[in-house]
């Protein structure tokens, strides 16, 4: 496990009154590949015809990206296959394309960037915005009214680096539909609390939020909130502008980030150690472990409670149809042990939304790990006497495929490191 890692997410609330976005944001890492792309389209005009457009450049784009060609030339392809619009003489969809890819120890990051018609993306280095140098590809498609610019950029991340990009949802919010943007620049933001959102007075409506407003708006937030994850920051951001739309957006409103921090580790502990003399061992790694820590199964909390000193404790919480947790202090979260993991593991495959679950242990369990960077799961391997390696002897019990389960949804949709230790 390495000690930086890369935090991604976006936020997005579509056009006022439609029922799909025009923008896609796509995720994509090749599987085996230290390479991450992060691509942010925009379809012409809204809904699902916007749509249609958005996701077909998105996922050429991500396709790309994980082939051999320069990200800049990978782009101009992109560009010569995409139709231009008869009548406005402008390309059907926009986009920003982010290739992100680890050093093999994965002590570093270099960042390769490509941009076409969206917003210029931003990058701050802690709360201070910053400028870097870019190629420009200028295209002269026979049916665009005028050049297309595209411009490229390669540069490194280190911890505390964010890269924010968005649609002109974004950068436009506050003028109505029709309406010029204004020329001066947006009234100074009131900053407050963080709730879920930044707790900003609204513009006025027929003020074009602008780029300076928001580098100071992003600036004043991560001064503030340093910690602030992908998640809250894209949200934050999103929701200033739906405030400055009055509450009606007036385009798709689409915002992502990427940031390098330290990871937020968390782990999972089931079934018994194979060896008696390991359970003191177990516990202490429980006990000293930097980060959140889940004990799963009646035999495994016992263990750990007994070698901790600690007492198993009712738990009150909303249990539905699942077998209630537990409390030991010093541990994060105890719950049953297979069909807890049972539902973990079918509901990750699902992708199902947080918001869309019973509250229950399985959710619990879900809510971590969606929070965590690096998850680690011993596997106790006591099963029986006469297999001497515990891997062999994991593989054959009903443990293995189900933590394997849930070890692949969180490598692959979810995009967390996870390692496995047999004990």
């Amino acid at each position: 496990m390495n000690d930086i890692c890369l935090d991604i997410d976006y936020s997005q609330i579509y056009k006022h009154g439609q029922n799909i976005g025009g923008d896609v944001f796509l995720l994509d890492r090749a599987e085996g590949s230290n390479i991450i792309t992060a691509t942010l389209s925009d379809g012409l005009g809204s809904g699902v015809k916007a749509n249609v457009l958005a996701s077909m450049t998105s996922h050429m784009a991500n396709k790309m990206s994980f082939s051999p060609l320069e990200l800049g030339h990978s782009a101009e392809i992109i560009m010569d296959t995409l139709p231009v619009d008869k009548e406005k003489g402008i390309s059907y969809s926009t986009f920003t394309i982010a290739r992100i890819a680890f050093s093999d120890d994965k002590s570093f990051i270099d960042v390769e960037l490509v941009e076409y018609d969206n917003p210029e993306s931003l990058r701050f280095e802690g709360s201070k915005s910053i400028d870097w140098d870019k190629n420009l590809t200028r295209l002269n498609r026979k049916a665009a009214i005028k050049s297309e610019l595209i411009y490229s950029s390669t540069f490194g991340m280190k911890e505390g680096d964010r890269l924010i990009f968005f649609s002109d949802g974004v950068a436009q919010s506050g003028v109505a539909l029709g309406e010029i943007p204004a020329s001066r620049p947006a009234k100074p933001a009131y900053y407050g609390a963080l709730p879920s959102a930044v707790n900003v007075k609204s513009a006025n409506k027929t003020e074009e939020w602008g780029m300076d407003s928001i580098k100071e708006f992003i600036s004043h937030l991560l001064e503030t909130q340093p910690e602030i994850d992908s998640r809250a920051l894209s949200r934050a951001i999103v929701t200033e502008a739906y405030k400055r739309d009055n509450y009606k957006s007036n385009d798709d409103i689409t915002c992502a980030v990427v940031a390098v921090r330290k990871p937020r580790r968390t782990l999972i502990v089931t079934g018994a150690p194979r060896n008696k003399s390991s359970d003191k061992r177990l516990a202490e790694i429980v006990a000293n472990y930097e980060g959140r820590t889940i004990v799963c199964g009646g035999t495994t909390s016992k263990i750990v409670a007994r070698e901790m000193g600690k007492e198993i404790k009712a738990d009150r919480s909303p249990s539905g149809n699942l077998p209630p947790a537990a409390i030991i202090d010093g541990v994060d979260l105890v719950t049953e042990g297979m069909l807890t993991l049972t539902e973990v593991a079918d509901r990750l495959d699902k992708r199902i939304l947080l918001k869309d679950m019973t509250e229950d242990p399985a959710k619990r369990i879900i809510s971590i790990l969606r929070e965590s960077d690096q998850v680690e799961i011993i596997l106790g391997t006591k099963l029986n006497d006469e297999t001497d390696d515990p891997t062999t002897a994991a593989k054959i019990g009903v443990r293995f495929p189900v933590v394997d389960k849930i070890a692949t949804s969180l490598e692959r949709k979810f995009f967390k490191e996870v390692e496995i230790k047999y004990y």
